[in-house]
């Protein structure tokens, strides 16, 4: 089964698709709203949605948490696939960190970054609940 990752950003949705087999998670792009999380999860044959949950460090709840869970609940009410919220803390420093070394441009990096938090989220799931 399929696993689309959501990665909750202040200004894009970054997503990620695992391969078929749940092992590796592969960024895809992003989007802007529910519907079009939705119709990418529909044409990638996704059965379950990862939504990024960021806390702070010390377990607390942030403003970002906040919108991010709004977020997850707007897709539960609208799709019937599940839709489980994942802790993502520091996806996008991680995020950050992996473009600077790739030496990515930085207009680039603010178009990669979303995406590829949402491909760190969701290799974290998937590697928590690997049956290796």
């Amino acid at each position: 089964m399929r696993v689309l990752g959501v990665d909750h950003g202040t200004k894009r949705v970054g997503l990620a698709i695992s391969d078929e087999t749940g092992a590796v998670a592969q960024g895809i792009g992003h989007v802007a709203s529910v519907a079009e999380v939705l119709r990418v999860a529909s044409e990638r044959g996704a059965g379950k949605i990862i939504v990024g949950v960021p806390r702070r460090l010390d377990n607390t709840a942030s403003e970002q948490t906040g919108r991010a869970l709004a977020f997850l609940a707007a897709l539960r009410a609208a799709t019937s696939l599940p839709v489980e919220g994942w802790d993502e803390r520091l996806t996008t420093a991680q995020a950050e960190r992996v473009l600077l070394e790739g030496n990515v441009r930085r207009s680039e990096r603010k178009e990669k970054r979303d995406q590829m938090a949402a491909q760190l989220l969701l290799q974290s799931y998937l590697d928590a609940h690997s049956s290796f």
